[in-house]
């Protein structure tokens, strides 16, 4: 598992975790806000009376109102990104990853802004008469790139496990194993049934699903997170210095965190903006494709809104909630991972200048540092040997080692730094990430202990939503490279991958997940680039014939 994990960090490192990729999917954003004129701006409040039905049409066309599109299209983005994604960029990054995270997303809207307004303008009718969407179509349709659609479609399969499947029930599974001690297979199994329940249904089931289940569960997390940051509340001056603060420095090492640079910052924090809102990586043009609109551009202002709704607000409160409660850089007692573990060779003391500066350097890749070969000798639990073992990017304390739940005595054979054999439990105190620091965040509340079932259960209805869109998703790009027929067969195997990835190690999980949104999101921001006079003058012929029926500020 740690090789390859180690493997699939290194292609990583050259598409989604790379600088020219962050830059490629800010700069689209950033270009097409200019040269748009600022339309997240401009038609915000536009959008809101389009979702509410203001100027709805008995004679448009589609499966689902705007409401329900923007409501299935938000459940596939409103999920592990907004509680486990949000910590786990802190963790990367500092809290200044938290700025860039709300970067992404303000450029965000004007990028799913364009994507959904020209796929919805390409959409087909699909041969059971449902209607199909997506970049695809208008890779096909309008730049008459068959094979960049075709890549597209394969990308949105591999990302419908890598995005909406193994990361989405990776997260459930560990966090109702944390809270209730349910095992992890358990959980899996449990809620695959329930998912093959709902996506067999296709889309008009999805979205009597979503319509409702969005808009509660986001009330409920919204006043969860709120009772923690009121809680901290004087706390909430210095969160913010530090999220703004590091913003140009990058975050200095404190506590049990190592330290992050600016870049490195930056990158994390717009990785997981991506991740959590998906703009640019052509996902939500499928749902809003199925959207009843005579016209493509009212569903693009839709769009507009889930950036905002995903990232700015929920994304934002969450982040605050875990700095203003303390618990990003303390170290707290877990079970290590093997691929977040690597046995240093000599001992390392924070205090110390020289180890620190070695530590923070490697945390940030930018050193190599010396990794133990050898034999570690254990004596009932105990690690023998002066070295250092990091877990989760931190120094690990108290160190136990265990076999067939038995504390260990013996030799453990390292190489390169790695475990050869996995089948120790090794435990300590360390860094922890992803759900289960947002978790020990809402532990600090007005809530208590409590703080952790509403997490819990939030991530559960979170993450499946997120699930149940994504295999809709996956479904529609099947339909465009094989046919209908050969959705059932996704679906089976989505269910079975959705089983698999409840017990997977979850770093590879996250590290799998940012190559398939890099698959994804390239030909996608190629495709909309060289759509962009059409997207202008598809907008301009939009203002003018609303002008034109409504009257103008209407």
């Amino acid at each position: 598992m740690q090789q390859l994990n180690e493997y699939l960090k290194l292609l990583d490192s050259y598409v989604g975790g790379s600088t020219w990729f962050v830059f490629l999917l800010l700069g689209t954003g950033l270009f097409f806000t200019i040269y748009l004129r600022f339309p997240q701006i401009r038609f915000f409040k536009h959008a809101l009376q389009i979702v509410s039905g203001k100027y709805d049409k008995a004679t448009d066309k589609g499966d689902a109102t705007h409401f329900q599109a923007l409501a299935t299209a938000l459940s596939g983005t409103v999920g592990t990104g907004n509680i486990a994604g949000v910590a786990l960029a802190i963790h990367l990054g500092g809290p200044s990853a938290l700025f860039w995270m709300i970067v992404t997303a303000f450029l965000g809207m004007t990028t799913k802004f364009v994507e959904v307004s020209l796929s919805h303008k390409y959409r087909e009718v699909a041969a059971d008469g449902s209607i199909a969407g997506g970049p695809m179509y208008y890779m096909k349709n309008k730049l008459n790139m068959k094979w960049l659609a075709a890549i597209f479609a394969f990308a949105t399969i591999l990302s419908s496990f890598g995005t909406g499947n193994m990361p989405q029930i990776n997260s459930i599974s560990t966090s109702v194993y944390s809270t209730f001690g349910i095992e992890q297979w358990i959980t899996g199994l449990v809620l695959s049934i329930l998912l093959g329940f709902v996506i067999i249904g296709g889309i008009k089931r999805i979205v009597k699903v979503t319509d409702k289940l969005v808009p509660a569960m986001a009330l409920v997390y919204i006043i969860g997170v709120l009772g923690v940051i009121l809680y901290n509340w004087e706390n909430i001056i210095p969160a913010l210095d530090a999220i703004f603060g590091g913003v140009i420095n990058g975050a200095a090492a404190t506590g049990g965190f190592l330290g992050a640079t600016f870049a490195f910052a930056f990158n994390r924090g717009v990785n997981r903006g991506l991740f959590s809102n998906e703009a640019g990586q052509g996902s939500a043009p499928i749902a809003h494709a199925a959207a009843k609109a005579h016209e493509p551009i009212s569903e693009g202002m839709v769009a507009i809104l889930e950036p905002f709704i995903d990232t700015v607000i929920i994304c934002t409160l969450t982040g605050l909630a875990i700095v203003t409660s303390g618990v990003w850089n303390e170290k707290y007692q877990n079970t290590f991972q093997y691929a977040s573990t690597k046995v240093l060779d000599k001992e390392y003391n924070i205090s110390n200048g020289e180890d620190a500066d070695d530590l923070y350097r490697y945390n940030v890749n930018k050193k190599e540092i010396g990794l133990f070969s050898g034999n570690l000798e254990v004596i009932e639990g105990q690690i023998q040997n002066h070295l250092t073992i990091l877990h989760s990017r931190s120094i690990a304390e108290d160190i136990i080692v265990k076999l067939n739940n038995k504390l260990y005595t013996g030799d453990i054979i390292i190489k390169d730094g790695d475990f050869e054999n996995t089948k120790y439990t090794i435990s300590g105190m360390s860094l922890i990430n992803s759900a289960p620091l947002t978790i020990e965040a809402f532990k600090r509340s007005y809530f208590g202990d409590v703080g952790e079932y509403i997490i819990t259960i939030g991530l559960l209805l979170f993450a499946f939503s997120t699930a149940i869109a994504w295999s809709y998703y996956g479904g529609r790009a099947v339909t465009y490279l094989f046919g209908v027929k050969y959705v059932v067969h996704y679906r089976v195997l989505y269910i079975l991958g959705f089983f698999i990835a409840s017990f997977v190690d979850t770093t590879i999980i996250w590290t799998f997940s940012g190559i398939a949104i890099a698959a994804m999101t390239l030909p996608n921001l190629f495709g909309i680039l060289l759509l962009r006079k059409d997207m202008k003058d598809t907008l301009n012929k939009y203002l003018i014939d609303f002008d034109k029926e409504w009257g103008k500020n209407k």
